[in-house]
């Protein structure tokens, strides 16, 4: 085994219910890994499996190139940290820190250094001697990341470390995340539910859906690309235009979907007259206009008139909900200027919306 973690071909079940379906997966050194998906999918239990809290009905796993499915947790030089923290209440911060190298019965000099070190990477030196109580939640948080991190594992597994923290401070822990991932250098395995965050921090992310992994990826690919009709709809807003291909012409298709004019998309998959596909366009490709858009120079664009329907304003874009022969479609104007040169649009506007063939992603329908 080259890779530095892999999951090989592993399964678990609990009673009827299979929670982690033969899964494989190959993680490199000093990588920010996220499993990804909605609760229940089965990431947590791959974490759990890891950290040696569950252990597999079959397949196994390996830590650099050494099987480490039946060792017991104290002995994989895995850390894990909670969204809840687990701090010690009774101790200080640097107590708290400090534990598992006390535990370990580590030299008073090299305990010392190495807490005043992490402290100073979290920015918390001067909080040293305060308790848990006295800390914010994301004090609290770099606590516990630093205490799993103090001396040094093989992989720090996070499971939805940031749940308990409110927008801002999630937005924060973040950047901090990130931060001290690469100063560590140490192989993180983050689990979350959150679009968002994986996309943020992670070099790859395996999105779960039924104990199984739909697509494994770098986070660009994931959301421009989609594997599946789950990807594309759990990874951010999409709008699905579902239909035919009804003709070829060179690099691109026309789509036919019931009750809806032809799409023109680009056949990046080289899918045949006749495949029912799924047409996904996220909300921010699809431009919305009074006016008909000029003619694009070597390229024919999608344009459908429509009607405004629902405006939702966000500060940094304004959502749209337009109807359009019968169809009910998302889009996204972000907004670079305050004062528009140009008619606002409102509710029930007649509008044109419009968008380049080569901005809709198919997936064939399995």
């Amino acid at each position: 085994m080259n890779d530095f973690l892999v999951f090989d071909h592993v399964t678990k079940r609990f009673g009827a219910m299979t929670a982690v379906n033969d899964v494989s997966l190959s993680i490199s050194k000093g990588e920010f890994f996220s499993l990804l998906g909605p609760s229940g999918c089965g990431k947590t239990t791959l974490l759990r499996m890891l950290g040696g809290f569950e252990r597999p009905d079959s397949g196994r796993i390996y830590l650099e190139g050494k099987d480490i499915t039946d060792l017991p947790p104290n002995q994989r030089r895995i850390h894990t940290v909670f969204q809840n923290y687990a701090l010690f209440p009774t101790m200080t911060i640097w107590d708290n820190i400090a534990f598992s190298l006390k535990l370990a019965k580590k030299p008073k000099a090299e305990i010392e250094e190495a807490v005043d070190n992490i402290l100073e990477m979290i920015q918390l030196s001067d909080q040293a001697w305060k308790y848990p109580s006295q800390l914010s939640g994301g004090q609290k948080q770099r606590v516990a990341i630093a205490r799993a991190l103090v001396d040094r594992p093989s992989v720090l597994l996070l499971d939805e470390p940031l749940a308990a923290l409110d927008l801002k401070l999630r937005q924060h822990m973040l950047i901090e995340l990130d931060t001290i991932h690469d100063q560590v250098g140490i192989t993180f395995l983050y689990v979350t539910h959150d679009q968002g965050e994986a996309m943020s921090l992670s070099d790859r992310i395996a999105v779960i859906n039924k104990g199984k992994v739909e697509q494994l990826d770098g986070p660009a690919k994931i959301y421009e690309a989609p594997a599946s009709r789950f990807v594309a709809s759990f990874i951010g807003d999409t709008n699905f235009f579902e239909g035919e291909i009804t003709a070829i012409d060179g690099d691109y298709c026309y789509l036919a979907v019931d009750g809806f004019p032809q799409i023109k998309a680009f056949n990046d998959k080289s899918l045949k007259v006749g495949q029912k596909v799924d047409l996904s366009v996220r909300p921010e490709k699809i431009r919305v206009t009074l006016a008909p858009p000029l003619p694009e120079k070597g390229a024919s664009i999608n344009v459908f008139p429509s009607t405004v329907k629902d405006i939702v304003y966000q500060g940094v874009y304004t959502k749209y909900w337009i109807e359009s022969s019968g169809l009910r479609i998302a889009a996204i104007k972000p907004h670079s200027r305050f004062l528009l040169d140009q008619e606002p649009i409102t509710w029930n506007d007649d509008v044109f919306v419009w968008w380049h063939p080569d901005d809709g992603y198919m997936v064939e329908v399995q």
